[in-house]
């Protein structure tokens, strides 16, 4: 019995030491897509540290131990008698902006944002609370690269086609709003899409609607506009016909509210496509989940702190679909349909209306009435949202 607990505890350790390994590599993976020294070496032979800094225009000696970091995580490659390193195409491939959405390097700089605020959130352990959006400096700046190229990638064939109709409704000319829009780029790709449509983004941050005029500005959107405005107190009544949330419900300090004024603001025949976290509003059937710990640390270190910091509920990120489909239901939405793409291991989209839907896809869209299956989508491409998300065609009506 010792021999087997003495095993189990060697084995824990080692797992300690991997885990430290890879935190420190996920924050040299950040540095190395912040500085751009990935899209450099994809783009170069084998070269020294002192010719890739000279085509990255960065000091030198940073650059030695950056690589130095990524040769011993075996992200890099470098030949020590040629004093030369080189950056694996198939590495690369994950690794640049070149990449697109399948850049994961992009993620990593939540690593390094969350641990600005370790300090204060230990705080937060000790005496409740929580800490506001503005103590993220770059939150909003990362959300917006993160999700942008998701968005271009999936948005127009691949989203909005879920929701049955949409696309002929929006092609002939409806009202839509999208609710805690933060820097606008949905709002803005929706617009260029449907050019008789007319779109509204609503968000209380200033810096996020100054990108999203701008950027509908320099696009000369004329069909999108954009407002501030508290999630909670959206103040409409029978104005929109399509309304989205795009991962902006579950760190809302009052999302009950929010919902109420979403179900308030859609006309009769109106839909809600709410895309949040795929998971179980039950711990236990999230132990297998292949993005648990890290959804849960973005959690507490930021989607329900800040709910908590303005006397909210502290949903949290893994809210989950039960607590959301409860949510809607008392919100006023009689129809709701949860419907899953495959290889998005990330997002559930939830279809609701005060009505009866009609025409979801049953094929390799998957309406789910219970919880997240464990460990769905494992594969490690699924980790990139939507990469493997399918056309989607054919509908049947469903109750």
């Amino acid at each position: 019995m010792t021999e087997e607990r003495t095993g189990g505890s060697t084995e824990f350790a080692d797992r300690m030491l991997r885990m430290m390994n890879d935190a420190a590599l996920a924050l040299m993976v950040s540095v190395g897509h912040r500085t751009g020294l990935f899209d450099v070496m994809a783009e170069m032979p084998a070269a020294t540290s002192a010719q890739i800094a000279s085509q990255a225009v960065l000091d030198e000696r940073y650059v030695r131990e950056w690589l130095a970091a990524m040769t011993t995580g075996r992200i890099v490659e470098h030949d020590g008698a040629a004093g030369s390193y080189s950056l694996p195409a198939e590495h690369a491939a994950w690794l640049t902006r070149a990449a697109g959405m399948a850049n994961l390097a992009t993620g990593m700089q939540y690593i390094g944002l969350l641990a600005l605020v370790e300090d204060q959130i230990v705080e937060c352990f000790r005496h409740g609370g929580g800490l506001p959006y503005s103590a993220f400096p770059r939150f909003q700046a990362i959300m917006a690269e993160d999700s942008g190229a998701v968005q271009d990638a999936n948005l127009i064939d691949v989203t909005l086609p879920l929701v049955p109709g949409l696309i002929g409704r929006l092609g002939q000319g409806i009202d839509v709003a999208d609710v805690g829009c933060g820097s606008g780029h949905a709002v803005n790709l929706m617009a260029a899409a449907f050019p008789r449509s007319r779109f509204t983004g609503f968000d209380f941050s200033d810096a996020g609607l100054a990108v999203a005029r701008l950027e509908a500005s320099h696009s000369g959107l004329a069909n999108a506009r954009f407002e501030k405005r508290d999630a909670a107190h959206l103040g409409e009544n029978d104005r929109f016909d399509f309304i989205t949330t795009f991962d902006a419900v579950h760190d809302q300090a009052r999302p009950d509210l929010m919902l109420a004024g979403i179900a308030a603001a859609l006309r009769p025949g109106g839909v809600y496509l709410c895309v949040d976290t795929a998971a179980s509003s039950k711990l236990a059937d999230n132990l297998d989940h292949p993005l648990g710990p890290w959804l849960y640390t973005v959690s507490c270190m930021h989607c329900m702190t800040v709910s908590l910091a303005d006397g909210g509920m502290g949903l949290g990120t893994m809210w989950g679909e039960q607590t959301a489909r409860k949510m809607l239901g008392d919100a006023g939405f009689t129809s709701i349909e949860v419907a899953r793409v495959d290889g998005d291991i990330v997002n559930s989209y939830i279809i609701a209306s005060k009505g009866r839907l009609c025409g979801l896809d049953r094929g390799r869209v998957h309406l789910r009435q219970g919880h997240v299956a464990a460990g769905a989508g494992r594969d490690a491409r699924s980790l990139v949202i939507g990469r493997l998300a399918p056309d989607l065609a054919g509908h049947a009506c469903h109750e």
